[in-house]
């Protein structure tokens, strides 16, 4: 039975399941909810998950949810190629740098975007500055590690990739907003200030299957593809 994965355009969460999915060659069928109509609140989705949210992967008849334990499970039941290192130390790593992704960059993320996409925001804010401010020190730091590998950890594409390369994606559509201008100039054109990182994002995007995981909303109509 094919494993099932439901999830939402430019959710970072369910975009982490995705690239893993298609980097381990795995079939899937995909559900793809529409928040707009609440389907990810619908009885079939909270009697899989009761919080109500994505991405839900359902395996058999397993299900599980969360992204990072998702990312986990797959790792364990189909390990090739793996996403969590070849050994105990790398593993480490990896889900260290996750966790400090976790911890002190992604809620940052959170805010900046948070506050363009609701557009009432004041993003002259000191809140705001602040939260951008400490994204650009974070970012410095992957760039750093980037300038030395290809990959975040390692020499493989791996977990903590598909985790921080979604929340980045995001950052960037945000500020690609004419009303973001003043703060993307802090950050963009990404290849100007940080061009480790706009190496790896292009070898993201260059992966197989990389074009089945891209939030279809984000499309223009040139790219749509019937």
């Amino acid at each position: 039975m094919a494993i099932e994965v439901y999830w939402g355009g430019g959710s970072p969460y369910a975009w982490r399941v995705l690239l893993a999915l298609e980097y381990k060659r795995l079939p899937y069928t995909s559900h793809l909810l529409q928040f707009s109509k609440q389907e990810h609140k619908s009885p079939q989705m909270l009697q899989m998950n009761p919080r109500g949210r994505v991405p839900v992967l359902k395996d058999g008849d397993y299900v599980c949810f969360e992204s990072l334990a998702i990312l986990y499970y797959l790792d364990l039941k189909y390990p090739d190629p793996p996403i969590f290192g070849h050994g105990p130390e790398e593993a480490g790593t990896i889900m260290r740098v996750i966790c400090e992704y976790q911890a002190y960059i992604e809620p940052h993320l959170a805010k900046i975007t948070g506050a363009v996409f609701a557009k009432s925001a004041d993003l002259r804010s000191e809140e705001i500055t602040r939260a951008m401010h400490a994204a650009a020190s974070e970012a410095r730091t992957i760039e750093a590690r980037l300038s030395r590998s290809d990959w975040v950890v390692g020499e493989a594409y791996s977990a903590v990739d598909m985790v921080i390369f979604p929340g980045f994606q995001l950052l960037k559509r945000a500020l690609e907003r004419p009303e973001a201008k003043e703060l993307a100039s802090r950050f963009m054109p990404v290849e100007v200030h940080y061009p480790a990182v706009g190496r790896w994002v292009a070898r993201i995007e260059s992966l197989p299957g990389y074009e089945r995981t891209y939030p279809p909303h984000w499309l223009t109509k040139s790219q749509e593809r019937f």
